[in-house]
């Protein structure tokens, strides 16, 4: 049912359906909808970055400017305290987050949110501002793979697998992927410097924002929040190190930036329980996930709120039938 509905989304006729549905969704709103985005870039300018998580800056406009026009898009701080009085919201409500705090925020994303007067939270892992050899692990994989193009087929945790085409070195980096997320972290780390390595894969270097630039940001109104230091999965760190990553990347948004809010997000959404209650130790009060749906007023836990993802084949369609709030059951 969910895939028959989110595909049926992009097809060219649904515009008609979905504005009649929108004006219907009146009592929804009790309902968060949270949305997530990662970078706002044309790929091919950034060749060495991991393309999955790239929203182009036209399609980031288009979007928006249908925000701006259906929706209340509030700020976290506005979040905050519509949970802590249970006031809610007058009117359908959104929440624009923003992971990982890559340099093309402040270049193509903020403008955008500036010009439609759009609130927006940015989530940033601590420890890579001002440390360009500090790039993320899916951007070196996402490397070293598109460089072992001419190698025809190269050794994965899965076994020998070709990347000679494009649909080829995708499916191995998928492979990939999931292979880093279900190890320990420090092991996980261990295994990309070997791979990159193996495969002679040139270096990438960060594209995080510098404080400078984070502040710079904070002062055009922009939400800073705790994405732990490292981007490790929460999952796969021992108790110390969680609350290390937690209690640090807290400890360097205020050293930096000032006072910061109770907010954290899961990096690549690992989280337990044991994580959850280290967060309420540490004084988090809202912890985002990557598990997608909407979030009740009335009901919610905010140390597992949801969102959903925004990716490069998120038509404006498919993104207004995600914010419906009955499809959120589906979700």
């Amino acid at each position: 049912m969910r895939n028959r509905l989110l595909a049926s989304a992009n097809n060219p006729l649904a515009s008609g359906l979905l504005s009649r549905m929108e004006k219907a969704d009146t009592r929804s709103n009790h309902l968060l909808r949270v949305l997530t985005y990662h970078r706002v870039a044309e790929p091919e300018k950034t060749p060495h970055l991991y393309p999955r998580v790239t929203v182009t800056p036209a399609a980031f406009e288009e979007q928006m400017r249908y925000l701006e026009q259906a929706f209340q898009v509030v700020s976290m701080p506005e979040v905050i305290e519509a949970v802590r009085t249970g006031r809610g919201f007058s009117r359908r409500a959104v929440l624009i987050t923003f992971d990982d705090a890559y340099r093309d925020f402040a270049e193509n994303a903020l403008p955008v949110l500036k010009r439609y007067n759009l609130p927006a939270t940015l989530f940033v892992p601590t420890a890579f501002p001002d440390h360009p050899e500090r790039a993320f692990w899916w951007d070196r994989l996402y490397t070293a793979v598109e460089h072992a193009h001419d190698l025809g087929e190269i050794l994965t945790p899965a076994g020998y697998l070709p990347v000679r085409t494009k649909a080829e070195r995708s499916a191995v980096l998928t492979v990939l992927r999931d292979y880093v997320k279900s190890i320990p972290h420090a092991e996980a780390m261990q295994w990309v410097d070997h791979f990159c390595r193996q495969v002679e894969a040139p270096e990438c270097s960060s594209e995080v924002l510098s404080w400078d630039d984070l502040r710079a940001v904070a002062a055009e109104g922009i939400t800073l929040g705790a994405h732990t230091r490292t981007h490790p999965m929460m999952s796969q760190i021992s108790s110390d190190e969680i609350r290390a990553e937690v209690a640090g990347s807290v400890d360097d948004l205020r050293r930096e930036i000032g006072e910061t809010l109770p907010i954290f997000a899961y990096p690549s959404g690992g989280y337990t329980a044991e994580v959850m209650d280290i967060l309420k130790e540490e004084g988090c009060e809202f912890a985002f996930t990557t598990q997608r749906g909407h979030n009740d007023l009335r009901s919610a836990d905010w140390l597992q709120a949801k969102r959903i993802n925004v990716g490069p084949n998120t038509s404006l369609n498919l993104l207004r039938a995600q914010l419906l709030g009955w499809v959120s059951s589906f979700l």
